[in-house]
């Protein structure tokens, strides 16, 4: 059951070859790199040491280098500098930047997490009491970018009966058991508890986190359907609850923080703002604002001193610009929703005349665009597909075959 229920989400993913599995040595973890092997699919495994516990994490390393070495499994391991602050939210991002590395060292598109339906039932009740809408309550996801997590729908139980089984022989970490940490708290007292009143308590959240993506994603395909939902005058037609939703939505695409009262707040300042020529920005956070006239609704990098304009185009140039110009003729008849923003992990582009997508960070290199540049530059996006690096080029995507539809400009503002 578990073997075939891997192999389905690889299947449904395309994922085959050039994998990379984040493998900590534990149950979860293990379980899903035996699998793989059995489905004769020979990942490497990268193994972040977090260095907490001294001598136990060396030991869980070595288990690790030990298990691979046997099965002829390539192992990749760092050790995590001793600066990071020693909780749940530093090591969180640490481990994905240590993943990130090791995808862009093995040129690898496919992570494999061990995620299991038991974490992702106790994500769901450390964001109910932290406080959350109906994203929050979609859990933890499938597959996001080049992450991707096949045990999702199996159960720490079934997970650990596979173990035993096999003869495996986990890691047993022994910060687990520590429930200063909000998520050990969960799983030790706060489930417990929960399961008293309903013995299936983890199977009912994790039919609420289904229920709630499905939600969402009737929602979004709504959204999708809203014509110029960033031009101001339209936006203040919407009913107060779906103007709520709309700022949500913007906040969560750009990693961005939020409460009830602070989309309230955005809400507040775009209908104030929408009857004035010039806009007015109110700062979302520190270093990003937002822009709001009574023409369009955007966020801008408080640091920079361009933006980008759209356009329609009303006659076909006798010439198109250079790159470098800062100026693109371009069709978005094709583009359902666009936006513009600053470079986010996962972004793709399908440069002009190449055969086919790429990573943004590649294309940037290409371009020889400095390391420190890349944060302050504006893209004009669908999703995660650039359609528009300004002075660099567009996308295949909207490619001019026989008439621009709109002219695009990265142009200087605030005055400078």
């Amino acid at each position: 059951m578990l073997k075939s229920k891997i192999e389905a989400f690889l299947k449904q993913h395309s994922i085959q070859n050039n994998v990379l599995v984040a493998f900590s040595g534990g149950f979860d973890s293990m379980c899903l790199l035996n699998v793989l092997l059995e489905l004769n699919i020979k990942p490497v495994a990268i193994h972040l040491n977090h260095n907490w516990r001294g001598e136990e994490s060396r030991k869980e390393e070595e288990n690790c280098r030990k298990f691979c070495i046997e099965r002829g499994v390539e192992f990749y391991s760092e050790i995590l500098s001793s600066d990071i602050p020693h909780t749940e939210t530093a090591a969180r991002e640490a481990r994905y930047e240590f993943f990130e590395r090791c995808a862009e060292k093995f040129n690898s598109k496919f992570v494999l997490t061990a995620h299991n339906a038991d974490d992702n039932a106790e994500t769901l009740l450390y964001r109910i009491a932290k406080g959350t809408g109906i994203e929050g309550l979609k859990g933890i996801a499938p597959a996001r970018g080049i992450f991707y997590r096949p045990l999702l729908t199996t159960y720490r139980a079934e997970i650990e009966q596979y173990c035993d089984e096999h003869k495996l022989s986990p890691n047993s970490d022994s910060s687990n058991n520590n429930t200063k940490y909000k998520r050990n708290l969960i799983r030790q007292n706060i489930l417990p508890e929960l399961e008293k009143i309903n013995k299936d308590t983890k199977a009912a959240i994790n039919n609420l986190s289904e229920n709630a993506r499905n939600d969402a994603e009737i929602i979004n395909e709504y959204l999708k359907t809203l014509q110029d939902k960033f031009n101001t005058q339209n936006f203040i037609k919407y009913s107060g609850a779906l103007q709520n939703r709309i700022v949500y939505n913007l906040l969560i695409e750009n990693g961005f923080e939020y409460d009830k009262k602070r989309i309230e707040e955005i809400v507040n300042f775009i209908n104030e703002n929408a009857r004035t020529k010039n806009g007015k920005t109110l700062s979302v956070t520190s270093g990003t604002l937002l822009f709001a006239s009574e023409k369009e609704i955007r966020l801008i990098n408080e640091h920079r001193v361009y933006n980008i304009s759209i356009e329609e185009c009303t006659e076909k140039p006798a010439s198109f610009p250079p790159d470098s110009e800062g100026i693109a003729y371009v069709d978005l008849s094709g583009v359902s929703e666009y936006q513009i923003r600053s470079r986010k992990d996962g972004d793709t582009i399908h440069p002009l005349g190449a055969n086919g997508s790429q990573k943004l960070k590649k294309y940037l290199n290409y371009k020889g665009v400095p390391k420190d540049r890349r944060d302050e530059m504006l893209f004009l996006c669908e999703g995660s597909e650039i359609l528009w690096a300004p002075t660099l080029g567009i996308s295949e995507k909207i490619k001019v075959k026989d008439h621009p539809t709109h002219i695009l400009r990265l142009e200087r503002i605030y005055g400078h």
